[in-house]
């Protein structure tokens, strides 16, 4: 029986033909990608955010929908799942799939903007926001940042003050469908105002600390804020 998460990694070739004449084609890490110029050049040209920045960061083009980017699979089964909310906290909390899709939860569209140079603009995504379970974990005063725990133990460090954001989310959904296993089912985060390495995939664990630390890519050369619109790639 055919994997029901497997990505579709080839464009049937009239559709390509179709597509790249509107647009751009690459091929890499064993997929053709579809740059639209047309959605590049109008993101370029659109209104500037609430933020008085631009929507498209810098060095950026527009792509025709979200794409995995690899990484080793964590377990996809709701039933294994388990997060836990740990570290700097009044309350210590691991909770299963159901009890996380118990908690209030909400849906945005968000554009996401990978380090490679792609952005996706509008994917839907639902789930629980990190002030929600801030809240429920009881994190103390003297916590600064916290580290996204995943599978095979990737994590990635952000920022307390801006991982509180409204719309930064772990999410178990995505435009409208539950999350495939390429883009990190069962549970993956979402934070919109990073460059996507900062999202990770097969969620385990939110730790709050006092002090920074320094995740996988960033250990590896990557910057340690990476901000789209400052372009903060790499170290």
């Amino acid at each position: 029986m055919a994997d029901p998460y497997q990505p579709h990694r080839t464009l049937e070739r009239r559709q390509f033909l179709r597509t790249a004449a509107a647009g751009t084609a690459i091929t890499a890490l064993g997929a053709t990608w579809i740059f639209a110029d047309e959605w590049t050049n109008s993101a370029m040209a659109a209104a500037t955010r609430a933020d008085g920045r631009p929507r498209l960061p810098p060095g950026q083009r527009v792509i025709e929908a979200l794409k995995p980017m690899g990484g080793e699979q964590g377990d996809p089964d709701p039933a294994s799942f388990r997060l836990r909310l740990h570290g700097e906290v009044e309350r210590p909390i691991e909770l299963d799939f159901a009890a996380l899709r118990a908690l209030p939860h909400q849906e945005h569209r968000l554009d996401v903007h990978c380090v490679t140079g792609w952005s996706a603009f509008d994917v839907r995504f639902r789930g629980v926001s990190l002030p929600e379970l801030a809240k429920l974990a009881q994190v103390k005063a003297q916590a600064r940042y916290v580290i996204f725990e995943a599978a095979h133990g990737y994590t990635a460090n952000v920022p307390l003050h801006e991982a509180l954001r409204p719309d930064v989310l772990v999410t178990w959904e995505m435009n409208g469908a539950r999350l495939p296993r390429s883009h990190g089912a069962p549970v993956r985060a979402v934070n919109p105002y990073l460059y996507f390495w900062k999202s990770p995939k097969w969620l385990t664990g939110l730790r709050f600390q006092s002090t920074d630390e320094r995740g996988y890519w960033e250990v590896r050369g990557y910057n340690n804020h990476a901000d789209p619109w400052k372009e903060e790639r790499y170290a």
